[in-house]
């Protein structure tokens, strides 16, 4: 049976160590990390460029994982699969953009921050809908008087990316690394644009 509440104390404890502040250093390599499915299992993918956006490395893991979809918990439905895929990296990002949340979240610990702690590395969060929060006129998420995220417009008539601290990066900070790493014609920054790529190869790989 599933313990919803012990699950959220566990995000909550997490939420407490995330910094919010720029502790990366010079950024060189640059890390995009995805994921995708197939039945019971979670692929994901995770690409490390350069400051040319070059790949340098990209690896993959799969993992079994019955836990459901559900919003505001989606560490528990990929957090083991991007640790395993994150462990065999030779060359470790800088920083590393998650397709997810990260700050922006109910319990301010999304996807990214919660990776962020886990793995002691600077994460950016990089959701492509809202959780929550309302949108000022200079594109800030504020949740009250918060400021959460920032909704960034990357590609002419598409919907725009909700950006946010993972962990270990300032969100002015975050906001400028995916705007630099993002190339025309793609929406998501390349790093991420290629992970995404790479994790829908392993997933049509286990379905052959």
């Amino acid at each position: 049976m599933m313990d919803i509440e012990k699950l959220k104390e566990e995000q909550l404890a997490a939420a407490k160590k995330v910094i919010t502040e720029d502790e990366l250093g010079e950024v060189k390599l640059i890390g995009g990390c995805d994921c995708a499915y197939v039945d019971n299992l979670v692929v994901a993918s995770i690409v490390v460029c350069d400051e040319n956006l070059a790949v340098v490395e990209k690896k993959t893991a799969t993992v079994k994982c019955d836990f459901p979809y559900l919003p505001g918990l989606l560490y528990f439905r990929e957090g083991q699969a991007i640790k395993e895929a994150f462990s065999k990296l030779h060359k470790k990002p800088d920083v590393l953009l998650i397709d997810g949340n990260g700050i922006l979240h109910p319990l301010r610990c999304g996807l990214a921050s919660h990776i962020g702690v886990e793995l002691d590395q600077a994460t950016i969060g990089i959701a492509k809908t809202r959780l929550l929060g309302e949108e000022d006129e200079a594109g800030n998420i504020k949740v009250g008087k918060d400021i959460l995220g920032v909704e960034l417009k990357t590609k002419d008539h598409s919907k725009p990316l909700y950006i946010s601290t993972g962990h270990k990066v300032s969100l002015e900070t975050a906001v400028k690394i995916v705007e630099k790493s993002t190339r025309p014609p793609h929406k998501l920054p390349e790093p991420l644009h290629i992970a995404h790529r790479v994790a829908d190869k392993a997933r049509a790989e286990l379905v052959k």
